[in-house]
Order: structure tokens, then sequence, then C-alpha cells
């Protein structure tokens, strides 16, 4: 498919992602009318707190809404950090940290150990914790904590151990094993009591090394719930890996000539992103898409991106931390890459595909907000054929 007219008669009726996504229960998002329903409830409580934030209040209204579908199980993603989050006031089961970078350093710290701290805020006392494979630095900050709390420490290359089978553009298979028994005399859980040692294989559609890592966090964290209560069997678990969809993450919206769109917004995952690109384009000419906040660390996802890279089309999304195009454009310069400004990502795509023609694969990427205004034009433009 291709853009071209198609998508310059959607520019006046294209909107950003719906809302309610971040609300969902078995995969559906909250309707309308229920939301509509308990932003006015907790409307004269909005209006008490001057200074509470969007986020604070989606954070609300999903435990309300969860309360009321009377939710067995509920997952709640962090927002900024974890210590001071608004998601950090619930008294979990389980608490998982993944990957910690640099991110939101202006809040959360300068190094890693400082932001590993914040992000450790989340571990209740006596409460298990599951971390993903960390640099040093971030380990023991999180080990330190944890043994504060007497959390019940699992983690990922120690207590778990995985390795990648095989990848193809279709996905990738992983096998995961206990690596030994791990008491924890605290609460009495042993490592073995939460899955059998012998190995299991899961297939994910997920692209990228790193999702593999983040498979096998999710399959520990998924044991320690099994302990905790929750009943959910191996072949679920297989069934569920196989079938996880993850929009916006190396997602391919167009095999030939590829369009990928990915939501890589700092430095750690910018580099992802460029493995991945190598893992399954190696030495494809690309022709980059980006847009930005302007509170993120720009100057270092174009050290792990432009390298890359054959041409850049800058561009912006209607958020009101949006870097200017021009701004991007004068960055890129530097790098000594041909760099065009565009507008807005409507006529950034379409300006992609004259550059890349049948060549160059387009990549998409640099905010949340580039990737899901990207694949909200592109569904339009697809329609039915999406």
């Amino acid at each position: 498919m291709s853009l071209g007219r198609k998508v310059k008669a959607l520019w006046l009726r294209y909107a950003p992602a719906d809302y309610a996504e971040r609300i969902q229960v078995d995969g559906i998002p909250i309707p309308h009318n229920d939301l509509i329903t308990l932003v006015k409830e907790i409307k004269p409580y909005i209006a008490a707190s001057p200074e509470i934030t969007t986020f604070e209040i989606t954070t609300a209204l999903a435990f309300l809404y969860f309360k009321r579908q009377h939710v067995g199980v509920g997952v709640f993603e962090v927002g900024l950090g974890g210590r001071l989050d608004a998601t950090n006031v619930c008294q979990p089961d389980l608490t998982v940290i993944t990957s910690v970078s640099y991110d939101h350093t202006y809040l959360l710290g300068e190094t890693l150990a400082e932001i590993a701290a914040e992000k450790a805020g989340i571990i209740k006392p006596g409460i298990p914790v599951v971390v993903s494979p960390q640099p040093d630095e971030a380990r023991l900050a999180i080990e330190r904590i944890a043994a504060e709390r007497e959390a019940p420490l699992i983690q990922v290359g120690r207590d778990y151990l995985f390795d990648r089978l095989d990848g193809s553009i279709e996905g990738q298979a992983l096998r995961v094993w206990r690596a030994a028994d791990d008491y924890h005399q605290e609460t009495n859980i042993t490592i073995s009591q939460m899955t059998p040692r012998e190995p299991i294989d899961l297939r994910i559609p997920l692209l990228g090394v790193h999702q593999v890592e983040n498979a096998a966090t999710a399959y520990a964290a998924l044991q320690v719930a099994r302990r905790k209560g929750i009943t959910v069997s191996e072949a679920d678990i297989q069934r569920g890996f196989q079938s996880v969809y993850w929009p916006g993450r190396f997602e391919i919206l167009r095999r030939e000539p590829p369009v990928i769109i990915d939501s890589a917004h700092n430095r750690d995952s910018a580099q992802k992103l460029r493995l991945t690109l190598d893992d399954y384009f190696p030495g494809d000419p690309v022709v980059l898409v980006f847009g930005a906040s302007e509170d993120k660390d720009i100057q270092g996802m174009f050290a792990e991106l432009l390298p890359r890279i054959r041409q850049v089309v800058a561009t912006k999304s209607t958020h009101p931390r949006a870097t200017e195009p021009g701004a991007l454009a004068d960055m890129v310069a530097e790098y000594d890459l041909p760099v065009i400004s565009s507008p807005t990502v409507e006529e950034a795509l379409i300006a992609a595909e004259g550059l890349a023609g049948d060549e160059a694969l387009i990549v998409v990427t640099g905010s949340i907000f580039i990737a899901a205004a990207a694949r909200e034009i592109w569904k339009e433009a697809a329609g039915a054929n999406y």
C-alpha cells in the first residue's frame, strides 16, 4: 500500500490514538460511556486537587473501573519512576522491574543507581520482586532495597536462565529454565516450588533480542504469580506468549518495501532498535522519520541511530512538548546526513515514501506519540485491508 494522496485527504480528520486504550479488561478498552460516567463521578475530587496530573486521574479511573468489573488479576504499568508514581498506592502480590536505563534523568537522577532506586520504590516489604538483567550499578541498588524490605528477589539471569533459539520476521523462540533452588526464608518461598526445573520453550511474535529478555522476565513473574494463587497452566502460558500483541514496538506495517514503527524514546531503546534493524535487515538503507519530545536525550538517540541511516525526515507530533522539526534538522546536520523537515507526521510519511522508493525501508521512531500517530494514519489509509 502507498500512502500518497489518500493520506492527504485524511489530515483534517486524523485524531491521536484513543485515550480509552490506556484502561483495558481482557484486551478490550474501557467503553467511552463508562469512561465518561467515571470521569463525572470523580470530577469533584479532581476539582479539589488542582495539582493532580492526567496520569494520576487515569490511574484512579483504572482502579475504579477494574473494581466494578470484578477484575481477578490487575496489571498496572508504572508511569514514571516508581517510588512517587500514582500506581504505587496499591498493595501488589508481585512487583516487576524491567531493564533500567537513562530516562527522565531530570526527575529520577543522573546515575543508573539513582534511577534504579527510584524504580525500586515499588518494592514492598515481604512482596516478591522479579527483576530483569541489569547493569551492575542498577542491580546493586535494587538488591539493597529488596534486602532492606525483606522482599524475595528473583533475578532473571540468575534464578531463571534463558536462551534465544531462533528468530525470523515472523517471530522468535526462546527457552527458559530455573537455574537452581533458591530458598527465601523470610517468606518460605522456594524457587523450585514456583516452576518445574525442566526447560520450557516459548514462541513470541515480538522482534528483537531484547524482547527475549522481556519474555523471560514475564515468564518468571508468572511463576511467582502462580505461587501466589493465580491459576494458569504451562500450556496456557505458551499459548499466551504465542499470541502476545504489542503495537508500536518494532511493528512492521508493510513488508515490501518495509515500513516499521517503533516507540524508542531514549538512548537505550534507540540502541535496541538499531540492533534489531541489523538483525532483521542487515545492510538495508533506511529512511528515518523522527520526532521527539523536548525533554528527551535526542542527541543520545541520534548517536545510536544516525550512523545506520541514509536520510532523515524530521517531524513532530501534536503533543505540546514536541521538538520543532527545524531544531531536529539542525541536530541531524551535524552528522552530515541529508535531512528535510515536515510539519506533520502525515507529510513526513509521504515524503519518506518518495525518498525510500522501492529500495530503502522506512523507520518511524523517536517517541510513543510519533509511533502512535504514524500507526493511526496507516490504519486509516489501509482501511479494511489493515
